[in-house]
């Protein structure tokens, strides 16, 4: 179980500096006007999770913990729907409504559209 804990809070780590990192290189790249940082994470988040799940299912076996290390620490930590919902409101408190349905629309269109390429791209392999 200590070891199970371990590889969690570690791979969460590592999916936090994944993140910051990404998110921050794409707001920079793209503008301060739209959260770009979340949307790229997002978006990227939802192939990665698509192909892992695929590649978990079909084509290799790994220990309940290092699925959970993987999945909930490192993907559970990069990925950041709840900075998405606190954006969108943000852009609604706003009056950008414009904005804020862009902003829905794109990260979960194409972020399920991302997904299911992921999960092809996973079970390819």
């Amino acid at each position: 179980m200590v070891y199970k804990l371990f590889l969690l809070a570690l791979s969460g780590a590592v999916g936090t500096l994944a993140r910051y990192t990404l998110a921050g290189a794409a707001q920079r790249t793209l503008g301060p006007d739209f959260p770009w940082g979340t949307m790229v994470v997002n978006v990227f988040g939802c192939l990665v999770a698509g192909f892992l799940w695929a590649v978990f299912e079909n084509r290799l076996v790994v220990t309940g913990a290092s699925r959970t290390a993987i999945l909930v620490g490192f993907m559970g930590s990069f990925t950041t729907f709840s900075t998405f919902i606190l954006e969108t409101g943000q852009l609604l408190r706003g009056n950008q409504m414009v904005a804020a349905a862009l902003n829905l629309l794109t990260q979960n269109v194409v972020g399920l559209v991302f997904l299911f390429i992921g999960i092809a791209l996973g079970r390819m392999l």
